[in-house]
């Protein structure tokens, strides 16, 4: 079971560098206030989606302890990612708020995966 956990982490880190490697390619776009959601945004935060709870999923049948607020908060800053890269994903030009937003939350969603023990 221990090969599959690592799998889906490793695929769950796949679809943040994707999230965050979309967004810093933007980011001079962005200044030029040009910038717009590519599809590997989307794409890795529906990856990091599917394979967090999968992740959760397998840990809780194990009977592992979950921090359920840890994983609480950081499903409800990536739905907020997933809402706001789907609805303007076909726009022309993402306004400079909703795209700083999204690189923002995505920060802090690896922040709070990393720090918070």
């Amino acid at each position: 079971m221990d090969v599959l956990i690592n799998v889906f982490v490793a695929l769950h880190v796949i679809g943040i560098a994707s999230l965050l490697g979309g967004f810093l390619t933007q980011m001079k776009a962005m200044g030029a206030g040009t910038a717009r959601f590519v599809p590997a945004m989307l794409h890795g935060a529906l990856t990091m989606l599917v394979t967090g709870v999968a992740l959760v999923g397998i840990h809780e049948a194990q009977d592992h302890t979950v921090n359920h607020v840890k994983i609480g908060i950081k499903l409800l800053i990536l739905l907020v990612i997933l809402v706001l890269v789907y609805v303007k994903r076909d726009d022309e030009k993402a306004g400079k708020g909703a795209f700083a937003a999204v690189g923002g939350l995505t920060v802090a969603n690896i922040f709070i995966a990393t720090l918070w023990t």
